[in-house]
């Protein structure tokens, strides 16, 4: 099992950080997924069968792109990332 972290872009809150847990628990072999908005990172655990580029690409299409490489497209999906997040929301 190794822990990955992802700096991202585009992390607002908690309906962010909704979204982005229940897309990466859907990944295969991805676990304890922690977000922390204010510093934008993304921590996980995986067990090696999805890759981080895998991992990374799940993040990018809901908007959230790895720190300094997304444009104004991915912006635009994290809005709507987050406002189903809200709607969906544990936080």
């Amino acid at each position: 099992m190794s822990e990955l972290i992802f700096h991202v872009d585009n992390l607002k809150c908690g309906g962010c950080a909704t979204s982005i847990r229940n897309r990466l628990a859907e990944l295969p072999g991805v676990s304890g997924v922690f977000v922390d908005p204010e510093a934008g990172t993304v921590n996980l655990s995986n067990d090696g069968a999805s890759s981080r580029v895998e991992i990374a690409s799940a993040l990018l299409s809901l908007g959230y792109p790895e720190h300094g490489t997304g444009g104004i497209i991915e912006k635009a999906k994290s809005y709507v990332s987050c406002a189903v997040g809200r709607i969906h929301g544990e936080d």
